[in-house]
């Protein structure tokens, strides 16, 4: 709990709404990529920029062990390459290689329709909804 009880109600029915709706779509990506979706995942986090599989497993909500697994699979589809950190060589970071990027285009290119429940509202709320969402992102 937030300690702000309509704040957990509103992320709650977001949560719900985007789950409820997101199967074809992981569907789509994981056809088109030939990957796991847990591995989608962790690509989708290391290509907002280069970091440790520490903080790769944080991002992608994982255990250590569960985020190296992920990163030798992608390392061994050559999407991710490891190279030792600038300021602690026994630290390697995680970032995308040229077909890592190109994978993150397929998936970004797949089409994710907004689903019905959205389409029934009208463009001034759509317009409000997207405000609220841009703020909350710091957009």
């Amino acid at each position: 709990m937030s300690g702000n009880p309509m704040a957990d109600e509103v992320w709650r029915a977001m949560s719900s709404l985007v789950i409820d709706n997101r199967d074809s779509w992981k569907r789509a990506v994981v056809e088109r990529s030939g990957l796991p979706f847990s591995r989608i995942r962790v690509l989708r986090r290391v290509a907002r920029g280069p970091m440790t599989v520490k903080q790769v497993a944080a991002a992608a909500t994982m255990d250590a062990p569960a985020a190296t697994v992920a990163v030798n699979d992608l390392e061994d589809r050559g999407l991710v390459v490891r190279t030792p950190e600038p300021t602690n060589r026994r630290c390697k970071v995680v970032s995308l290689t040229d077909a890592g990027r190109e994978m993150m285009a397929t998936i970004d290119a797949t089409d994710d329709p907004a689903p019905a429940i959205l389409l029934g509202l009208d463009e001034g709320e759509l317009g409000n909804l997207q405000s609220i969402l841009a703020k909350l992102s710091g957009e």
